[in-house]
């Protein structure tokens, strides 16, 4: 008499790559809709260029390495990478500009390691950093939210197309006139220049706690975040120490001067700081892998962006703090390795 016999592993997962991606991909929804309605249609063009160029990479890479470019293109890590550059990109960013992220996240970032499950870095930060180095200029146009008490001119959607396939504005109109300092470069420069945070705060782009605009488009990717830990797509290690990281150092400076340190609440509905948190750092290839490994991994991430925001050279230091702690990564699995029951701490039998 013969048994059907299935050969290990006897249980497949649940889920597989492709849903949890497009999980991440609908969490980011709410946040791209309130980005384009504060900021504008570039959001949209953006995330176009993106994914188009980091579809064509993927297609590209699986072809010369001769593998069947579907399966990379139907699990849509691609598209998370796209989306998550898109979100750090400036609504007027030229689409040269964009494709070189895209490119570099794709190709370099993932498939020079041997693609998904391989990568050492963040695709979309590495991304990023490429853009931030060789593009520094155009990462400075971020336009001022679409609130009718900020002096600005606001471009159409054509106009905003035309800006970002030739990078030209409307002869009437410069640079100074359509773009604004983020509320983080408005915090930075202040403070260097000697100015109290509660003089920086009065600035019209400044909100209840970060800019306006800014702290909506944080509300909606703290509310995808959840529903990702509550679908448990990731983890709560990873967001709970990122947040404390970068907070509990925050707050201790701001009682100790809050004339010269912003509020946590600053730090918090600022920059990346939810998206990395939620979105970013609970990558599970390029992060670390046991609980108490995330758990480092996430304060290290929190205390570097402060450490950059408070005395480096750039606004915001969430792509630089994650892909430092991406190498930091192998040291923290080694040391944060779980114990193996019925195994000695050096792997001895008792």
């Amino acid at each position: 008499m013969e048994f059907a016999r299935r050969e290990s592993p006897y249980w497949s997962a649940r889920v597989a790559v492709p849903g949890l991606m497009l999980q991440v991909l609908m969490a980011l929804i709410p946040a791209a809709i309130a980005h384009v309605w504060f900021f504008g249609p570039g959001f949209i063009f953006n995330l176009l260029v993106a994914s188009l160029f980091a579809l064509g990479g993927e297609y590209l890479v699986m072809h010369l390495r001769k593998r069947p470019p579907e399966v990379a293109l139907t699990d849509y890590s691609a598209l998370v990478a796209a989306a998550l550059l898109t979100f750090a990109l400036p609504s007027l960013t030229p689409w040269w500009v964009t494709a070189t992220g895209a490119l570099f996240a794709v190709v370099v970032a993932k498939h020079l390691y041997g693609g998904l499950g391989f990568n050492v870095f963040n695709p979309a930060m590495a991304g990023y950093v490429v853009i931030l180095v060789a593009f520094p200029m155009h990462l400075n146009l971020w336009t001022a939210p679409r609130i009718g008490d900020i002096d600005y001119e606001y471009l159409t959607v054509l106009q905003t197309l035309v800006f970002t396939l030739t990078g030209s504005l409307p002869d009437a109109l410069g640079f100074d006139a359509v773009s604004r300092a983020t509320p983080l470069d408005v915090m930075k420069s202040g403070l260097t220049g000697m100015r109290t945070v509660a003089e920086i705060r009065a600035n019209p782009i400044m909100g209840d706690f970060g800019g306006r605009g800014w702290e909506w488009i944080g509300n909606f990717l703290a509310i995808g975040g959840f529903w990702l830990l509550i679908k448990k797509v990731i983890r709560w290690h990873i967001p709970v120490a990122v947040g404390a990281g970068l907070l509990v150092p925050a707050t201790i400076m701001y009682l100790v001067d809050p004339g010269s340190n912003p509020s946590p609440g600053f730090h918090l509905f600022s920059g990346a700081t939810i998206l990395c948190a939620f979105f970013i750092a609970t990558d599970p290839v390029s992060g670390a892998t046991s609980p108490r490994g995330r758990l480092l991994f996430g304060l290290g991430i929190g205390f570097l962006i402060y450490c950059i925001r408070t005395w480096g050279s750039y606004a915001d230091g969430v792509a630089f703090a994650v892909l430092i702690m991406n190498m930091a990564v192998p040291a923290i699995d080694l040391v944060t390795r779980p114990h193996i029951v019925g195994h000695s701490e050096k792997g001895d039998s008792p």
